[in-house]
């Protein structure tokens, strides 16, 4: 037996849990993502997507995907560098541009690559990275590929961040990275006070909006428009798996950062471009938001409503203020039988353990679609309040 396979042998903390009848992941999905999925055989509410707007079965957005198929083919069969650049590439990344309000904007296969390379290849060995420290993955796996000095501050403690800021170089690039809508704890980034910072000390400024957009600012522009702050920041990163019911991810700012990032980010060059299908489908699903502000109104109608009942009911929401709910227990076995428990009532939800959050911050992470109705929501609420008392993490 080869060292590698020795060693993985003793890695079996997944089977003890599947022992234990509460494992949680890769729960295969039968149906199209929609509030209601099939799982062996049966229909499920689905509270665990980010399909923010409910579009990923949107049949506008799947007839423009089958017509990218018909005249482009499945695949562009190179990187976007090479021969993988088609015309509704260019087209798509005009309109990403003019959404959020930037000059340029470039496309990646998914949002994963976009952090990785826009974040690794911005900033050299003398500047400096300052990252929210509940940034996502993407972010600190791409500043791990940065030859720059990375400082983390506490989660949207200003304070902290002005801390970090005094300790670098003035003359030296210092790139502040955040998430617009923090994706597991539910609230939004104090960009106006980050703006304020930033200004003070020379910095610039990269949202991440991977759940922002769809969510807030104006129809569904993300954070610096939701604070009037478009102007104020460097560089908004999307992606298009949440709101946009696709695959991939873009980065937009100053034409010339654009630029140097066409020509140097490695997880563009060395990757395969977006499907044709994918294109269309993000181009089409920007246009149904434009032209439905609806659905966000009813999102954050829904958003309101689930607050209210989680809360009155005893249930910890932490500082949520979006349409991601968190619905904290504390405990990393709990968690999992309660996702157990909402499964076998016909509710999806994902739970959050540790090592992703420390055991005394596990939760479930309760999210809400625009195509979900309230009487939906009521079940769902319902059968939550019942698995958190059944488990005495709420008083009965």
């Amino acid at each position: 037996m080869g060292h590698l396979k020795e060693r993985y042998l003793q890695y079996d903390e997944p089977q003890k849990i599947m022992a234990a009848g509460i494992y949680p992941y890769f729960r295969a999905i039968e149906s199209e993502q929609d509030t209601v999925v099939k799982i062996n055989g049966k229909n499920v509410l689905m509270f665990g997507s980010n399909s923010y707007l409910g579009l990923s079965n949107h049949s506008q957005i799947k007839e423009a995907a089958k017509q990218a198929i018909d005249k482009y083919g499945t695949s562009c069969a190179g990187s976007r560098f090479l021969n993988g650049t088609l015309d509704i590439h260019l087209k798509l990344e005009e309109k990403l541009a003019r959404l959020v309000g930037k000059d340029a904007a470039i496309c990646y296969s998914t949002g994963f690559q976009v952090n990785i390379g826009v974040v690794s290849a911005l900033c050299g060995r003398n500047d400096y990275l300052l990252l929210d420290s509940l940034d996502h993955a993407s972010i600190i796996e791409g500043s791990r590929l940065s030859f720059s000095k990375v400082l983390k501050f506490e989660h949207n403690d200003m304070s902290s961040l002005e801390t970090k800021l005094k300790l670098c170089e003035p003359d030296k690039i210092k790139l502040i990275v955040v998430d617009g809508i923090f994706s597991m704890e539910g609230d939004i980034v104090r960009l106006p006070e980050i703006v304020e910072l930033a200004q003070k000390y020379n910095a610039s400024i990269m949202v991440d909006d991977a759940h922002a957009l769809g969510v807030i600012g104006k129809n569904g522009r993300g954070t610096a428009s939701h604070f009037n702050l478009t102007d104020k920041v460097d560089l908004i990163m999307g992606t298009f798996s949440k709101s946009f019911a696709s695959l991939g991810g873009f980065i937009a700012g100053d034409a010339p950062v654009i630029n140097y990032l066409k020509h140097n980010s490695r997880s563009l060059i060395f990757s395969a471009s977006m499907t044709p299908a994918s294109v269309a489908s993000v181009s089409t699903a920007i246009d149904i938001m434009i032209s439905e502000p609806e659905r966000i109104q009813h999102l954050w109608e829904l958003t309101h409503y689930a607050q209210k009942a989680f809360k009155e009911a005893g249930i910890d929401t932490g500082k949520s203020e979006t349409p991601i709910i968190p619905l904290f227990i504390r405990d990393d076995i709990k968690a999992l039988q309660v996702t157990r428990i909402l499964l076998d009532n016909g509710i999806f939800v994902n739970p959050v353990i540790s090592p992703a959050v420390p055991k005394e911050d596990s939760l479930i992470r309760f999210s809400l679609m625009a195509t979900h109705t309230f009487d939906q929501l009521d079940i769902a609420v319902d059968k939550i309040i019942a698995a958190f008392r059944q488990l005495d993490i709420i008083q009965r």
